[in-house]
């Protein structure tokens, strides 16, 4: 089993210098961190990218079919989709078991739906039989969703402001930057 974020440590140990030097922070959440908070966080996941793998869907909601925007059937379908570029490239490195971790969805109604889609996607991406676990963890206690959200929000930048200078850092653990409404074939 591989542990996908190897900066940990690091983020801990820069969140108790944090706290330390007076400030109040619980965890980090790009869009609300300082400016200062974020590039250092931003340095600590860059010197830590050997081993990190980054995939993301460039998703503009506005250009999906208007049943499909409504969030319970939104964010399973974008998921399933990332499930299909992810699994693959997993198993042939040698995955022998899934961890999905999400962060905690508030309303059951939406957290059913999603955890639903992502058992459906991995039923039948994965080889029969493969042992898989779904769980719905708070960002705040999760150093790897707290990565993720920097690294979406780096993303986020390019595409919607022509800002690279965060996605810069994180470029090369970007394996795949998909903008599904680029390829036509697809329709959501």
């Amino acid at each position: 089993m591989r542990r996908p974020f190897p900066s940990y440590v690091a983020l801990d140990a820069y969140k108790y210098d944090c706290v330390e030097s007076g400030l109040d922070i619980e965890y980090f959440h790009c869009a609300n961190d300082s400016v200062t908070i974020r590039n250092r966080v931003f340095d600590t996941i860059a010197d830590h990218l050997d081993g990190m793998c980054i995939d993301s869907l460039v998703v503009e909601k506005r250009k999906t079919a208007p049943p499909v925007r409504e969030d319970r059937r939104f964010y399973p379908a974008m998921l399933v989709r990332l499930l299909q570029d992810v699994l693959p490239q997993e198993l042939e490195a040698g995955a022998d078991e899934f961890i999905v971790i999400t962060d905690t969805i508030p309303v059951n109604k939406k957290r059913r739906a999603v955890e639903k889609g992502i058992q459906l996607a991995l039923a039948e991406l994965l080889p029969k039989g493969m042992k898989y676990r779904i769980l719905h963890h708070e960002s705040r206690s999760h150093y790897g969703l707290q990565i993720a959200d920097y690294g979406c929000w780096a993303i986020f930048r390019k595409w919607q402001k022509d800002d690279t200078s965060y996605y810069d850092r994180i470029e090369r653990a970007v394996r795949s930057e998909v903008d599904i409404f680029q390829n036509r074939s697809e329709h959501y």
